[in-house]
């Protein structure tokens, strides 16, 4: 079931927009940080600090997708797709600690603004926003489908705002000669990263600890393969996402006397699995009594309740069903 459904990324056109995009935010990383410092502009060093971290996103998800495209093997039998989503989290962590480096930096300079000088700081933001500009348009079409190019492009997105707060901040400064505005800009650059970056990170753990990927309703699969024909009870059901976009299932099935035939009613149910809920990588066993893991199943991936608990006689499982 699911034959000629594709749910492989699109490494080579991610791969490329990246290396494109760490080129120029790698060009552009020496000038703004030198830029920073000669200036003296903390919302410049902010914005140059985000930077640098997109340069080591952007190589880490360059590494992620070469690695990605190993085939499984003997050690590593669904691959190395989730290495994507290490570089994901990593990514997340990085962002916090430049975030929470902003926010205590800012605090020190508020009590002490030094000298700015807003015309420097003017033009090396300016050209940061085009930069930014051409790395966001760059990543945009490979963001949704990944949480490693996700994770890059909200590390840019957060830059061009910090370029943008940064501009703002210069022009402040050089009109009204208000120091401190710098200080309060790279709060703000700080502030608005956090919640973005949890955003991330949220949804790079929960792929890490096989939780149900976003959007995928439990309850509804379990209602759709109990409601089939011949099916008498559900157990063991488990969903979750190797990588973006990779979604798994796998199920115990126990059959009545009206069930199809074993291989048949596998069939179906994966069929139906892939129409209904997009999944096209799943695993279902049939059995004519429940399994061992039946016993005691409450609640998400167990058995319904008031169905036999007792263990099977040998052969119980009449077919094991697997669909890529």
């Amino acid at each position: 079931m699911g034959a000629g459904h594709d749910h492989a990324l699109p490494a080579s056109g991610n791969e490329r927009a990246l290396r494109w995009a760490l080129a120029l935010t790698a060009s552009f990383l020496i000038a703004e940080v030198v830029g920073g410092v000669l200036t003296g502009s903390l919302a410049l060093i902010s914005d140059a600090a985000h930077m640098l971290t997109d340069a080591a996103a952007l190589a880490i998800a360059l590494v992620a997708i070469r690695i990605g495209k190993r085939v499984a093997d003997s050690r590593r039998t669904f691959g190395y797709y989730r290495f994507e989503i290490l570089a994901a989290a990593f990514n997340a962590g990085l962002l916090f600690a430049v975030a929470i480096y902003i926010l205590v930096e800012a605090y020190q300079r508020l009590r002490s603004p030094p000298e700015i000088q807003s015309t420097g700081m003017l033009v090396i933001a300016s050209i940061g926003l085009v930069v930014n500009l051409v790395s966001m348009q760059l990543l945009r079409a490979g963001q949704d489908s990944s949480l490693n190019i996700k994770g890059a492009y909200l590390e840019v997105w957060s830059d061009l705002l910090g370029s943008v707060g940064v501009i703002v901040g210069a022009l402040i400064i050089r009109f009204t000669g208000w120091a401190w505005v710098d200080s309060v800009i790279a709060v703000g650059i700080g502030l608005w990263v956090l919640p973005r970056t949890w955003v991330l990170l949220r949804a790079s753990i929960n792929i890490l600890l096989e939780g149900v990927p976003e959007g995928v309703e439990l309850d509804a699969i379990r209602k759709a393969l109990a409601q089939t024909a011949g099916v008498r009870d559900v157990h063991d059901l488990h969903v979750w996402a190797i990588t973006s976009g990779k979604v798994s299932l796998t199920v115990h099935v126990v059959t009545d006397e009206t069930a199809p035939d074993p291989l048949a009613l596998t069939q179906h149910l994966r069929g139906m699995v892939a129409e209904r809920f997009d999944i096209h990588h799943s695993t279902v066993q049939i059995e004519r009594e429940p399994c061992e893991q039946a016993a005691g199943d409450h609640g998400y991936g167990v058995a319904s309740p008031g169905a036999p608990a007792a263990s099977p006689p040998e052969g119980h499982a009449e077919h094991a069903g697997h669909s890529h």
